[in-house]
């Protein structure tokens, strides 16, 4: 009987603090009642009442008490249970102590600051997200930028015994949701005034939210707060860089061009193909092999280059895309025999070809917002095919166009061509994308389907073709 009761007061007080998260998480005003309960809860199972203050980062917490860094780390990934066992006295008091974490992360999370925003409490939302994407087996950044959503997958990580729910299913949902959150508090900063402060703009943490407020509102910026905007962008641009390059291995220097007579050098002698083709000259009486004819290896290659036109919609759904974008074009510029031509457009279209190699000067010079027209984009697009078998065309837009029919016909072409056509939905780190089903539908039927998701599938199929 007196286990029993135990368990009854361990659940009991897990209640209590999932009842205070959904309390603070819906309702504003402080529950008086639930708060006293969830101090003594806390206290009672010697975790530190600090945890309970909504103003208090889990960075300052782990500051204060580092043992506790290990338990947030893998914190909500499931752990496996032996069928048929129950929870005993240790496994459910080590649910309440969990509870009491999660719910330090969730609200700190999901609960954000009303009205305006400051760096401090941006940086530090931030911080707090990364910890739940640790809670989550994930690495800080991991979630928000979609590098794990929609796998369907469980997150790897460690966690104790219990009965905490699969919250690895829900993860191609927050992924999205803490960029969404992320978009909102950049939206009410100041951020003016924060960029014209170098100690605050120092506090900013780079994000794909940030960037696409910095893009639009370059043009009022100037002095230091356009000085630290560009040190903003060029940071960002840096780090989706260094990861986008890590795909796009280096490429080969082309294939052998055997209309290309081999080079006859001792360094390119076929031994075997030549020992192959003079075995009739063998002479058994004298053991030997008499050689008329020399066979060399080929190692010319085609130096023909493949020539990469990438069409970029820059409307405001498609910001992340422009971004994104810019990096892989470059990235792709620098490989050998690779010529990329780089087109942006909304109702206007803009050639950023001459900076494709550099997407921080690429990414100033854009316009982002507006409607589409994609046949501005291709009216730069079509002369720039001087080979179509040679060219493979990457349109990224949503394909919400005023003029379809038109576009679309002037896409078929460039398909009947023989060139390389590759709609794309979205190259966003989540693969998140909404395509307009008129357009979905026509490029099925020509074999051309929409590609929509993660940025790796693009890098797959451009390398298959450049490469």
């Amino acid at each position: 009987m007196p286990e029993a009761a135990g368990q009854v007061a361990h659940d009991n007080r897990r209640q209590v603090m999932y009842w205070r998260l959904l309390a603070r998480l819906f309702d504003h005003e402080e529950q008086a009642s639930l708060e006293s309960a969830s101090l003594a809860v806390v206290e009672d199972i010697g975790l530190p009442a600090k945890l309970l203050d909504p103003q208090a980062s889990v960075d300052s917490v782990v500051q204060r008490h580092p043992e506790l860094a290990a338990d947030f780390e893998g914190l909500m990934v499931p752990a496996a249970e032996e069928e048929g066992e129950d929870a005993g006295p240790r496994d459910r008091a080590a649910e309440v102590r969990r509870a009491a974490l999660v719910s330090k992360v969730l609200l700190n999370v999901f609960h954000t600051p009303p009205g305006t925003v400051t760096a401090g409490q941006l940086s530090r939302w931030q911080s707090d997200a990364g910890w739940l994407e640790r809670a989550l087996g994930c690495e800080p950044g991991e979630l928000r930028g979609g590098r794990a959503g929609g796998t369907g997958a469980a997150p790897k990580g460690t966690g104790g015994g219990g009965r905490t729910p699969d919250l690895s299913r829900l993860i191609p949902g927050i992924g999205p949701e803490l960029g969404s959150i992320e978009a909102g508090l950049v939206k009410r900063m100041r951020l003016r005034e924060v960029l014209a402060d170098p100690q605050l703009a120092a506090q900013l943490t780079p994000s794909m939210s940030l960037i696409e407020q910095l893009l639009r509102d370059k043009d009022n910026l100037s002095g230091v707060a356009l000085a630290n905007a560009k040190a903003l962008i060029r940071r960002f641009v840096d780090e989706v860089a260094e990861v986008l390059r890590t795909q796009v291995e280096k490429s080969t220097v082309g294939a052998l061009d055997r209309s290309v007579p081999p080079k006859r050098v001792f360094r390119n002698l076929d031994l075997d193909r030549t020992i192959w083709k003079n075995l009739t000259n063998w002479s058994p009486e004298e053991e030997r092999l008499y050689v008329d004819r020399l066979f060399y290896r080929h190692t010319a290659r085609r130096t023909t280059p493949q020539r990469l036109i990438v069409v970029v919609d820059q409307s405001g759904s498609m910001v992340d895309s422009m971004v994104n974008c810019t990096i892989l074009a470059s990235i792709f510029a620098g490989l050998p025999k690779v010529d990329v031509h780089l087109i942006a457009y909304d109702t206007q279209a803009l050639d950023l070809t001459p900076w494709v190699h550099d997407p921080f000067e690429t990414l100033l010079r854009t316009n982002l917002g507006g409607g589409t027209d994609g046949t501005v984009a291709m009216a730069l697009a079509q002369p720039k095919i001087a080979e179509p078998r040679n060219t493979v065309v990457v349109w990224i837009s949503d394909f919400y166009e005023w003029q379809t029919e038109p576009l679309f016909e002037s896409m078929a072409a460039i398909h009947r061509s023989g060139a390389k056509f590759i709609p794309v939905g979205s190259v966003t780190s989540s693969g998140r994308a909404s395509v307009n089903p008129w357009f979905r539908e026509r490029f099925k039927d020509q074999g051309t389907p929409v590609l929509s998701g993660h940025i790796r599938k693009l890098v797959h199929e451009l390398k298959t073709f450049l490469t």
